[in-house]
């Protein structure tokens, strides 16, 4: 094996071929399996060529390490350098460096990613890329979607009944037992949202939403962390919220067996990770070669199974057990709800004014 190299820093520090946090020498990552790369990719991948790869750190850089980097250093002798940190660093690096990025790979949300097409930061997804064709139609917007997840009611099966609807939270006997997230938030929108579509609204017309939870008041607590909640549902203090499905299946796992993740039937607001092609790059086919490794069975199939993020490549095939912790499948997928983010997030100071003014007091 070479001497290629796979570096990572964190957002704030990097630059494109000097950064100066932690080193791995290649091979620290035995490859089991052979790998498929786009034929094209082959003749214009060269041996030293760098990719800079922004994405969120934990399992998600551990994984892409595993399935995407080493299989690339492997076979064409190329480095990876990883930035790491928040979608809010990343994208304002992104912004600032547009035309001429530092970033060839880089990790957004649902909303943003659509909009870093149309601001010229990113590329629009090719359906000349490896995989494209066995994406979900929500995954081919914006990028390419990797993982999806979703926002969903979730309870303690000792303190209530089971929920199983949206609607449930107006049930009188959830009445001041509940977390409510904290607006703004992707919680805390989802759940406005939400409340909004059932009692006859929709994001363009959100009065519904904020009569329907004052109605819930008052609330046991307002949530605005995952760990916060999950530290409430531990001590007992409240019985339901709304959150990240994958997240909290992982913690009922793992810390709180009494801990349910519901998929109502009236949908879940989508979550979805996407991969960014950066508009300039100089190192295109290599990029190219990533997300086609991310949007293979084998990097979905793990981050499945380690972080429960749901596989947005149709052909993956999820034994039933660790399928019904994800979003999965075509009737999971139908059952996620996208909503117009562009005026979603043009109404948020004024929605969250009101959200302060009548519902978090």
């Amino acid at each position: 094996m070479t001497d290629k190299t796979l570096r990572t820093a964190s957002a704030g520090s990097a630059t494109r071929r000097s950064l100066n946090k932690a080193l791995w020498a290649a091979g620290t990552t035995a490859i089991v399996a052979p790998y498929v790369f786009p034929r094209s990719a082959g003749a214009q991948i060269q041996a030293g060529q760098t990719l800079v790869v922004g994405i969120w750190g934990g399992a998600q850089e551990r994984i892409t390490r595993e399935h995407c980097a080493m299989p690339l250093m492997d076979q064409y002798g190329v480095n990876i350098e990883y930035v790491l940190g928040g979608t809010v660093d990343r994208r304002a690096r992104a912004y600032a460096e547009r035309g001429r990025p530092s970033f060839d790979v880089i990790y957004l949300n649902i909303f943003e990613s659509r909009q870093a097409v149309r601001d010229g930061v990113t590329q629009a997804p090719s359906p000349d890329l490896d995989g494209f064709d066995s994406l979900y139609d929500l995954a081919k917007v914006g990028g390419y979607g990797v993982a999806f997840n979703a926002i969903t009611p979730c309870y303690d099966r000792t303190m209530v009944d089971p929920i199983s609807s949206w609607l449930d939270f107006w049930r009188d006997d959830l009445k001041g037992t509940t977390a409510w997230p904290v607006y703004p938030g992707a919680q805390g929108t989802a759940a406005l949202l939400m409340a909004a579509r059932l009692h006859g609204g929709d994001e363009y017309t959100v009065d519904p939403g904020f009569e329907a939870l004052q109605r819930l008041k008052p609330f046991a607590a307002f949530q605005s962390s995952q760990s916060q909640l999950y530290s409430m549902f531990d001590a007992d203090a409240v019985a339901a919220s709304i959150e990240f499905g994958s997240f909290t299946q992982k913690y009922a796992d793992t810390q709180n067996a009494d801990i349910i993740v519901t998929k109502p039937a009236e949908g879940m607001p989508v979550a979805m990770n996407v991969a960014c092609i950066t508009e300039g790059t100089e190192n295109q086919a290599l990029a190219e070669a990533w997300v086609s490794l991310h949007l293979g069975e084998a990097c979905q199939e793990a981050y499945a199974r380690e972080i429960y993020y749901g596989p947005t490549n149709k052909t993956v095939v999820l034994p039933p057990e660790l399928a019904a912790k994800c979003v999965y499948g075509e009737e999971d997928v139908a059952n996620l709800i996208d909503f117009d983010w562009d005026h979603v997030i043009a109404m948020q100071p004024q929605w969250s004014a009101r959200f302060n003014r009548t519902i978090a007091t």
